[in-house]
């Protein structure tokens, strides 16, 4: 189908055939409160006081939600896009959401009189968009692109468009950005097997005193600072809250980890995980990352004695339900091996089997909800299986004190 991204891992028909096996009530989780909305989710954001959730059902379009309790209400939809809608972030201090999508365009859309009205930006792309990312004070936003380069846009008033400046330096495929706390550096993952750090100052919206303390170069627009090597696609990029270490997960199912990103004493940890490929990081404190991907189940890497290392599956017996005894999970490489057997034995694949974990399906994006001191008190998940779940971190540090981990 060309509505799936491009990173899905199975077909969407037996994912389809999943969702009617489980169909809308998900099991009981003490940590977690799941709800399937929609078939297939390529993007979400939420607002402010994660009241509201925007998604993309995997096609042109943007849906508003308001979320109560365990519902969702679908509130608004937005048609603007010509193709899928591949990332979305919600600004909670504007109240602005900016999209973009494969049609090559981006809009910032703004709430007049109880409707989402959309605002033109001038990316200047020739392929598709890939992701979208709001700098922290909100005046910027990168877009990363199949054209290999990052657009930065600003606002025009007197035009009342959000014209863009272009970073390139890149080989391939841009698939990730992210901004750094200090609203100036901006880093990118890319098909090229590289991560890099640019410089995002823009003169007339970035000001002097915000270069204070920063490296040379910073106040050269594009001016690339730091280039990380990686064994596989770069999937993903995210800062700490405090600005201090980045990390990046690659598709040979590598999560790299640098401390002191472009200080004195930087270093790089480099984990081959146990696991399926990520596509997706966030850190939920300055210690501690969330990764998610091909194995449908959120996993931690935290920091401790100084040394970064990978902690747990969060979604596994004796910390998803606190039932450490039972049936050993239904894992997505056993069940993706039970489905080529049945194709052998049987010459069909129709017989499914419902994974022990919340999401069914690839997870493909992690949404942190932070407090003020970049910490988070919950995040969300969603997927290929049209499942947001929302995950409350407290309760999951609290159970990993409470439990020996290996």
């Amino acid at each position: 189908s060309p509505h799936l991204p491009a990173y899905a891992p199975a077909s969407l028909s037996r994912g389809r055939r999943l969702h009617r096996a489980v169909g809308n009530t998900l099991r009981p989780v003490s940590m977690a409160n799941a709800k399937r909305i929609v078939d297939c989710i390529s993007a979400h954001s939420w607002n402010a006081d994660q009241s509201l959730v925007a998604l993309c059902p995997n096609n042109s379009e943007v849906h508003i939600y308001r979320k109560d309790g365990t519902n969702y209400k679908r509130e608004h939809v937005l048609t603007d896009h010509d193709q899928v809608v591949t990332a979305i972030d919600w600004a909670p201090k504007t109240n602005r959401i900016v999209t973009c999508s494969q049609d090559r365009n981006a809009y910032v859309w703004k709430l007049e009189n109880g409707q989402w009205k959309p605002t033109l930006v001038i990316l200047r792309l020739n392929r598709a968009a890939t992701d979208v990312r709001w700098s922290p004070n909100e005046d910027k936003f990168a877009v990363a692109s199949g054209a290999k380069v990052i657009s930065v846009c600003y606002y025009e008033e007197e035009n009342d468009w959000w014209v863009s400046k272009i970073i390139k330096k890149h080989k391939s495929t841009v698939n990730a950005v992210t901004w750094h706390p200090n609203n100036i550096f901006v880093a990118s993952g890319s098909s090229d097997f590289k991560a890099r750090v640019f410089s995002g100052f823009v003169k007339g919206i970035d000001s002097k005193d915000s270069l204070q303390g920063l490296p040379e170069g910073a106040a050269k627009f594009g001016e690339p600072l730091a280039e990380y090597e990686s064994k596989g696609w770069v999937h993903s990029v995210a800062f700490s809250p405090d600005g201090k270490a980045l990390a990046f997960c690659g598709h040979d199912a590598t999560v790299s980890i640098v401390d002191d990103v472009l200080g004195s004493g930087e270093s790089r940890t480099v984990l081959r995980l146990p696991l399926l490929p990520l596509v997706n990081v966030a850190f939920v404190a300055n210690d501690a990352l969330i990764g998610v991907g091909h194995d449908n189940t959120p996993i931690l890497v935290s920091k401790k004695g100084g040394s970064w290392a990978f902690v747990k599956k969060l979604d596994e017996k004796g910390l998803a339900d606190g039932d450490s005894s039972g049936p050993a999970k239904t894992s997505a490489v056993s069940s993706a091996f039970a489905k080529f057997q049945a194709q052998a034995t049987q010459g069909s694949d129709k017989k499914t089997e419902k994974l022990e974990t919340v999401h069914q399906n690839c997870i493909t994006n992690i949404v942190p909800f932070r407090a003020s001191d970049g910490k988070a008190s919950k995040f969300s998940t969603s997927g290929l299986d049209g499942i947001i779940c929302v995950w409350d971190w407290q309760t999951i540090e609290q159970k990993l004190a409470g439990m020996s981990v290996n």
